[in-house]
């Protein structure tokens, strides 16, 4: 116990630059949007306290806003404001409205109406009776929805990261991908100790009276704005039309560096952005960004390099192209199922069946079904079912009443297309019934769900498991190199050994990752190699 609390602060106080940045940006995120909610939603909750026929229609219309899942309403906003901080922003300023909207409205109304009229005996006009009498009794009940407006945007704003807008998130994602415990909690902990934090002070808050709130209301309205403004300067002057020199907001290319975006996962690998500066020495602005947005972002200019998947179907369709590692830091990444061996010896049919597919999928016909599901916007079941009966390998479910077999799948198209394959193999090959628990997230989801009996198989690649889950030594990994059959063997015997898990046969495609560009900008840039970039790099 003591070991693994050392490893967690000595990987914190490694990172503790990015993580001081994160953390501002985490609070410039929250204070802004609750900023701006605030002086929407204090208005609004005075208005309605006056015209009671607007109440129902307003505060119900925030909240149906409100029960919008975060991450698609982060999504729907992306093709309004583009990414980065500006949508996430407008997505917290929503969640935050609801409880400012109702409680300035319950504390207004709630007040005695004998107050009020022995008020307007004293002659007060109505401004006097609002801010001498009416805010001051009602504000306890106000300050109690900012907190809870404030809690609600802490949390949410960890999903940030996924439309580069910075914030903790980074590190909880990127941990819960690389299966690196003490990246979660790096980002997690701080995480949690803004919110109770932040919770307290405005606990004590609403234990003050009306004159001191509003002195110390007044100051630290200032703190914010100068930290808003410190933070998300870059932004606003982005907005304004003058970007600073140095932002990573200027995203058209010819007068600036080029701009990166990378996912949370690809900044913690070795095979990631650790190798392209260790290996290649290629340092630029980089943008965190989820894989669900960063084609499209790399498509409308806004990102120049993105990192990306050999076989996505998003090359196609938004016209990429993948940049030669010519000097080899992406290893194998042979598409593989892995199955518990419980699971082999419960289901003894079931490798068969599920090999019935080694073979049969090669990069092109990979790269053609995901751009169907990605690009095309069909369901992954259609797209399985059409595949099998192309391959000659489709058969009727046999709609068993055996045992249940459970199927998961990472949480991008590719993986639910495979789960998909692979469940209507089972169900028209077996007597067994077939519970498919796609989007599962990152490897470390679907890894610990497999070795927990959560699941009793999942599509694996031999890159993940040999670098993700278990990172053998540089000699090591020097030993294997690029062989793909030397990468196989040494995850198959090890995953055996360590976790009861066997690798059965490849399925036949090779999802590695890398960097892509788009095509004509590769051409303009005559940039076709990642050699190639750094060198552009370091010229321009």
């Amino acid at each position: 116990m003591d070991d693994r609390q050392q490893s967690l602060w000595a990987f914190m106080w490694e990172q503790k630059d990015k993580l001081l940045a994160q953390t501002l940006q985490h609070l410039g995120l929250t204070f802004t949007a609750l900023l701006l909610a605030i002086a929407i939603g204090l208005p609004l909750g005075m208005f309605i306290a006056r015209k009671r026929k607007w109440a129902t229609g307003i505060l119900g219309f925030a909240g149906v806003l409100q029960t919008i899942p975060s991450i698609a309403l982060l999504g729907f906003m992306i093709p309004l404001l583009g990414i980065g901080a500006r949508p996430a922003i407008v997505a917290l300023l929503v969640y935050a409205l609801l409880p400012i909207i109702r409680n300035t409205f319950t504390g207004l109304t709630g007040i005695n109406r004998d107050v009020l009229e022995a008020a307007k005996a004293l002659g007060m006009s109505k401004k006097q009776i609002l801010f001498q009498v009416e805010l001051p009794l009602a504000m306890p009940v106000i300050l109690a929805g900012i907190r809870t407006a404030a809690v609600i945007n802490i949390g949410v704003a960890t999903l940030a990261s996924f439309i580069a807008a910075g914030g903790l998130g980074e590190f909880i994602f990127g941990g819960i991908s690389l299966n690196n415990t003490n990246m979660i909690l790096a980002g997690a902990i701080p995480a949690a100790l803004l919110a109770v934090g932040l919770d307290f002070l405005l606990s004590r808050l609403q234990q003050l009276d009306f004159i001191k709130l509003k002195k110390l209301g007044y100051v630290a309205v200032i703190v914010m704005i100068c930290l808003v403004g410190y933070e998300f300067w870059p932004v606003f002057a982005g907005m304004m039309g003058k970007r600073p020199a140095n932002s990573a907001v200027a995203i058209k290319s010819g007068d600036r560096k080029l701009v990166a975006g990378f996912t949370p996962e690809f900044m913690g690998r070795q095979d990631g952005n650790l190798g392209l500066e260790t290996v290649y020495g290629l340092k630029m602005p980089i943008r965190v960004i989820s894989d669900a947005i960063m084609y499209k972002a790399a498509y409308e200019k806004e990102l120049d390099v993105i990192s990306g998947y050999s076989t996505d179907g998003r090359l196609k369709a938004f016209d990429l192209v993948v940049l030669k590692d010519d000097k080899g830091i992406f290893p194998p990444y042979d598409a593989v199922p892995i199955v518990r061996q419980g699971a082999l010896t419960k289901f003894p049919d079931l490798e068969s069946v599920l090999n019935q597919l080694a073979g049969k999928i090669n990069d092109s016909t990979m790269i053609a079904l995901n751009y169907r599901t990605d690009y095309l916007k069909q369901s992954p079941e259609r797209v399985a079912k059409d595949f099998l009966q192309s391959a000659g390998l489709y058969k009727s479910p046999r709609k068993g009443k055996g045992e249940v077999i459970r199927i998961g799948s990472k949480i991008f198209g590719e993986q639910y297309i495979l789960a998909q394959i692979y469940r209507m193999l089972i169900e028209g090959n077996t007597d067994y019934q077939v519970s498919a628990k796609s989007g599962l997230g990152g490897t470390k989801i679907c890894f610990d769900a497999l070795v927990n009996d959560q699941i009793d198989l999942y599509p694996e690649y031999t890159g993940t498991g040999l670098l993700v889950l278990l990172q053998p030594d540089q000699a090591m990994l020097k030993q294997l190199g690029q062989d793909k059959n030397k990468v196989y063997e040494y995850v198959s015997k090890y995953f055996q050994e360590k976790y009861q898990v066997k690798w059965l046969i490849p399925i036949g495609f090779n999802n590695s990752y890398a960097l892509m560009m788009r095509q004509k900008q590769s051409k303009a840039l005559r940039v076709t190699t990642i050699t190639e970039l750094k060198n552009y790099l370091d010229t321009n």
